[in-house]
């Protein structure tokens, strides 16, 4: 079903599209994983993992999944941007044509 909604837009409109996604999971991603880590501490302020082998597990996973986070965020502001960048070569464009061709 999201292709063929994704078939209907244009290009440029679809690279918008396709830029939002990555920006909002990349977001929704580093404040889940800083929530955890938030509410995981106890009254005294240490960190409270049930034994050793899960601490260092689940630092790495979550060190992993705040670098894929980040990375999603750029690909997504990266995407906008050129979006951005697509649309105001478009518009020149349109301007252009309207300029040469004579209005009848």
């Amino acid at each position: 079903m999201d292709y063929l909604i994704l078939v209907n837009m244009d290009a440029i409109t679809a690279q918008l599209v396709l830029g939002i996604i990555p920006l909002v999971i990349g977001i929704g991603l580093i404040y889940w994983i800083s929530r955890r880590k938030f509410y995981r501490r106890n009254a005294v302020g240490a960190k409270g993992f049930s034994s050793f082998e899960s601490s260092v597990f689940i630092r790495l996973i979550e060190r992993i999944g705040k670098w894929i986070a980040y990375a999603l965020v750029i690909l997504g502001v990266v995407t906008i941007w050129s979006y951005t960048q697509m649309k105001k070569t478009k518009e020149k464009q349109g301007v252009k044509a309207e300029q040469i061709a004579p209005s009848i």
